[in-house]
């Protein structure tokens, strides 16, 4: 189980969310829910502080647009030290744009 961290006074876990969803449209909309939890790291995965409560919220979104017999999402927890260890080789990960316009 993975160890907590403390982040702005609230118990939370790094999870690595990885998806593999073959339906572009699903795969939109998964996309963008893990979008409102945390980090697009890489084409389909993700990095997301968690607490327990906002896990519980996000696996139940996510349910609402899978298919158990075609997608597959997968969470990996991460500890603290494991976390420390985390180290990226390659160029930049992807970034959505985002545009103001006052």
């Amino acid at each position: 189980m993975a160890k907590d961290t403390v982040t702005s006074g609230s118990s939370t876990t790094c999870y690595i969310i990885a998806y593999d969803i073959p339906d572009d449209k699903r795969r939109i909309k998964i996309h963008k829910i893990l979008s409102g939890f945390g980090t697009w790291t890489q084409y389909s995965l993700f990095e997301c502080f968690l607490s327990k409560k906002e896990l519980v919220l996000l696996k139940s979104k996510l349910a609402r647009y899978t298919r158990d017999t075609e997608d597959s999402i997968r969470f990996y927890p991460l500890c603290v030290h494991c976390l420390e260890k985390v180290e990226t080789v390659g160029g930049a990960p992807p970034a959505e744009a985002t545009i103001f316009i006052v």
